[in-house]
């Protein structure tokens, strides 16, 4: 079977893309080192954890040397940010979530360029609404994932062996989305939300989009029925 590597996949939308890519690749499951993790790959009978810290560029290096061919890589790690005024944002809140979202995830690309080239492979970047679109309070988290948008265009000219698959998801009923409307001060209605399950099932129809078509920009809105 094709091999696929997701990044963040402990819970949440990662976990869910791994379940439904699982009957038909054999999966490396990225995420911290985590009882979590581990669990996953137990449920997945055949999965394998590929336990990195993915700001940790050394120890990525290394992670990444044994791996020769790869299918699919499914970047889902991420970070939100803390929701203030760029007045009122410090320069450590700009790196750290640049640092997750955007450069841990160029420089992994680029570790696993021969890889992907090997297999003609797939790369699907998780992105978000923020990344077309910078609303106030989001001013780093929407930067990191306008930067995604921007690496994805250019590895789509640069690689044209590798499809490239951007995703633009509303708001996810997650464990983070709860976060992010504690932060807001709002009630939490998950109803709102787009399930995780539903936005999995589109990265995988993508994935399994024939050879001849190149899935380039998905975009998915809540509509509040679910």
């Amino acid at each position: 079977m094709p091999t696929a590597l997701i990044t963040g996949a402990s819970r949440g939308l990662g976990a869910e893309i791994a379940r439904q890519l699982a009957p038909t690749h054999d999966l490396l499951l990225g995420g911290r080192p985590s009882a979590e993790l581990d669990a996953l790959a137990t449920e997945l009978d055949g999965a394998s954890t590929f336990a990195v810290e993915l700001t940790d560029h050394e120890e990525l290096e290394g992670a990444t040397e044994a791996i020769s061919e790869l299918d699919v890589l499914v970047h889902n790690a991420g970070v939100g940010s803390s929701l203030e005024k760029i007045a009122d944002t410090p320069v450590e809140e700009w790196q750290h979530v640049l640092g997750v979202n955007l450069i841990a995830v160029a420089e992994l690309t680029r570790l696993l360029l021969p890889a992907l080239r090997a297999a003609r492979g797939h790369v699907v970047f998780v992105n978000s609404g923020a990344g077309r679109n910078a609303r106030p309070g989001w001013a780093p988290y929407a930067a990191s994932k306008f930067g995604v948008t921007a690496l994805a265009q250019a590895l789509r000219g640069e690689e044209p062996e590798i499809r490239v698959t951007s995703v633009f998801p509303g708001r996810i009923d997650t464990d983070m989305q709860r976060d992010i409307v504690a932060i807001e001060g709002d009630e939490y209605d998950r109803s709102r939300f787009l399930k995780p399950a539903t936005v999995a099932a589109a990265i995988v129809h993508a994935i399994a989009t024939p050879g001849d078509a190149h899935p380039e920009d998905i975009i998915l809105k809540p509509t509040g029925r679910g």
